[in-house]
């Protein structure tokens, strides 16, 4: 492992605070249409913030590869929309009202308004992406996009029903890992790295993003609902099973096993309390084993890039699986 220093939250920031106020001009320029609605909900979107992880993390990419062409500004800004666009999507299909603390889209402009919404934002990322004129990163995008829809297809198919580890990770890295390890990928596209080092930051972004998502799947159960900006809890009301709850269930006896099951079938708490599902997470250490999953691959991350020569843009990778497991929103 090397000895390279990790860097703080101001240090990062001050190495891509003009990258990323960049990327945010060229998201809010490239999602501006002439049919105004569009532009309306992109502009709501936009405004709506977010961490910004995905296009930090093809910054850093591309910045520990030495480039300083505008690409990375111009697929910062793809990876952001086609987060966005998915984002639109999730909230219409699992009905969420809310998003960020703030009304979801769909609750404002309506479902069909919305979903044509998400498919322009789509569209308009591959246009963007065109411009650099390169099959390669063309086809990171398109196999990223097959790979989401058909997660949140399986994810559909299981809602309410019991699923294994092995089945959890196996989504989470379509619905969410992939595109992290796309946006570590394209740095390296446009720097015409060689397939060991694209390999290599893609493996950083995979393991980053399935702790990313156990640690999301974590604060859902256990957050405050003004901190999160959305309904706790809401995995399991959606019929959703987490890996704390996969955890439990194996572990649980008869009793809490039918708590479980109860809520994931009825999709609500009429039968069994949150507080009480809760209790037995807590019981059987499901919380602590997620957590600690998520802390192991966070690890793996920082491991996987041990190799890339010492840069500030590395530090700043190194730092980034810290904030990953220690955020509370």
């Amino acid at each position: 492992m090397s000895t390279l220093s990790i860097a703080t939250a101001a240090e990062v920031f001050d190495l891509l605070r003009d990258d990323l106020a960049a990327i945010e001009r060229e998201f809010a320029r490239q999602s501006s249409s002439d049919v105004a609605v569009i532009t309306d909900i992109a502009q709501y979107l936009i405004a709506g913030g977010g961490k910004r992880i995905r296009p930090l993390l093809l910054l850093l990419s591309a910045k520990a590869l030495g480039c300083d062409s505008h690409s990375r500004i111009r697929l910062g800004a793809v990876v952001e929309m086609l987060h966005t666009a998915t984002l639109v999507h999730d909230d219409i299909i699992d009905e969420a009202d809310t998003r960020r603390g703030r009304p979801s889209s769909n609750t404002t402009w309506g479902n069909s308004k919305c979903v044509l919404a998400g498919d322009w934002l789509y569209m308009q990322s591959f246009a963007t992406a065109l411009e650099e004129r390169n099959f390669h990163v063309l086809d990171l995008l398109i196999s990223l996009t097959k790979q989401m829809v058909e997660g949140e297809l399986l994810q559909i198919e299981k809602l309410g029903h019991l699923i294994n580890e092995e089945e959890y990770f196996d989504l989470i890295f379509r619905k969410t890992a992939f595109l992290f390890k796309v946006s570590m990928q394209l740095g390296a596209a446009v720097t015409q790295a060689s397939n060991e080092i694209e390999s290599q930051l893609g493996e950083y972004g995979r393991n980053l993003g399935l702790a990313f998502q156990i640690v999301d799947d974590v604060l859902d159960l256990t957050a405050a609902e003004d901190v999160l900006g959305k309904p706790v809890a809401s995995d399991l009301r959606e019929g959703k099973a987490t890996l704390a709850v996969i955890h439990a269930l194996e572990r649980g006896t008869g009793a809490d096993r039918e708590a479980i099951r109860t809520v994931l079938a009825d999709r609500s708490f009429e039968n069994a309390s949150h507080p009480q599902i809760l209790e037995i997470l807590h019981r059987h250490g499901s919380i602590e084993y997620a957590m600690d999953t998520a802390c192991a691959y966070a690890e793996a991350a920082r491991l996987s890039i041990a190799d890339l020569p010492e840069s500030e843009a590395k530090r700043a990778l190194l730092w980034v699986p810290g904030f990953v497991t220690t955020r509370d929103r």
